[in-house]
């Protein structure tokens, strides 16, 4: 019987490290791959952070005795991802580059190169699990509810499902962790990545500046008093909280209403202005939301309406909610059963029946 062999994505951290662990001990024959995305982040001493990961993905593989590639599709990475999320940023919406990653580059790259190595599968370390049925394959959300990743996820298509494997979406992180312990990996106890796919944790604001220059507008309330400045709709998404530690001028003696509590509610790209309600506020809520470029992950009945739950950020909320198509030439809609703040144009919309990942779309609104 042929051994099957696997492309390993090891970021150096301890998820990637215990997926290649798991692959090796199954009996697969493993190849670690390293992704080089991005060089612009830097560590306290001046050099690029991806080589301090490589160097603990090396570390890594020489311990389970594999060969490890790097990859460097940073070109690629800036064009598809970064680029993009500047140009979602200048239209005044929010968008999601993990989820564009993971579309445009680490599922299609990963897979192209395992591919071309004669590799039967691409293994990553992300907190989901892939279940194979009579009808193609579905995708679920990791036994760990508090690290599931699936919203990240819901753009993959079948095929890239039926090439890939998640060895520790069926476990908790607390035991992913006991396991790089009890195999010795240095990094068992590294701390989860934050921040943007491949570059880090970094100031959002200080990030969009390098590319798109501050432009100051009005805020104002939701009667349309002018109650305050900003430095550009761009830097600010839905929900965020006002105030001059936030990087607002508010001038609150125009307004009897303790703005320390005030909150952004809509953003106006056109006129440049943001429009700002204070704690609770209807305004601030939104129970109905178009989903725009809709993927499914298998393929959705346009005649039928769904009970599904909603989820609008990572570990957020699950929200049940109606999934409908509207003929008036809306597209899918989603109803939630109770309104919510922090909705943001732009952000992503993933929806799950039970445990299975149904796909998403992007948020929108009339």
């Amino acid at each position: 019987m042929k051994r099957l062999k696997v492309l390993v994505a090891m970021s150096g951290g301890v998820d990637s490290s215990v997926a290649a662990l798991m692959m090796k001990q199954k009996g697969y024959e493993v190849i670690g791959a390293f992704m080089k995305n991005w060089s612009d982040t830097k560590n306290e001493f001046g050099e690029c952070s991806w080589k301090d990961e490589r160097r603990m993905a090396v570390k890594i593989a020489s311990m389970l005795e594999i060969p490890l590639i790097t990859l460097d599709y940073e070109k690629q990475y800036k064009r598809e991802v970064i680029e993009e999320m500047f140009k979602k940023y200048r239209q005044g919406v929010t968008p999601n580059p993990d989820i564009d990653c993971n579309q445009k580059i680490k599922f299609p790259k990963l897979i192209q190169e395992a591919k071309r190595l004669g590799c039967d599968f691409i293994v990553t370390g992300h907190y989901a699990r892939i279940k194979k049925t009579k009808n193609g394959f579905k995708m679920l959300r990791g036994k760990d509810e508090s690290k599931d990743q699936s919203y990240f996820l819901y753009t993959l298509a079948q095929d890239e499902l039926k090439h890939s494997l998640f060895p520790v979406g069926d476990y908790t992180k607390k035991k992913i962790r006991e396991m790089a312990k009890k195999a010795g990996f240095p990094n068992f106890d590294k701390k989860s990545t934050v921040g943007i796919c491949f570059v880090g944790k970094v100031n959002l604001k200080d990030f969009l500046k390098k590319k798109i220059k501050p432009k100051k507008g009005k805020i104002i309330d939701p009667e349309g008093n002018v109650i305050g400045e900003h430095d550009g709709i761009y830097y600010y998404t839905i929900g965020q909280r006002l105030g001059p530690r936030y990087g607002f001028e508010v001038q609150r003696e125009k307004n009897t209403q303790n703005m320390s509590r005030w909150y952004v509610a809509r953003k106006d790209a056109k006129k440049n202005v943001i429009i700002a309600a204070p704690y609770n506020h209807p305004l601030l809520f939104r129970k109905e939301i178009i989903v725009t470029k809709p993927h499914w992950i298998n393929p959705i009945n346009e005649n039928k309406k769904y009970r599904v739950y909603s989820r609008i950020r990572q570990v957020g909320e699950l929200i049940p909610s109606k999934l409908f198509y509207n003929k008036d030439g809306k597209g899918f809609e989603i109803s939630l059963r109770h309104a919510i703040a922090g909705v943001s144009e732009g952000q992503a919309i993933v929806l799950y029946r039970g445990k299975e990942v149904l796909g998403g779309g992007v948020i929108g609104f009339d």
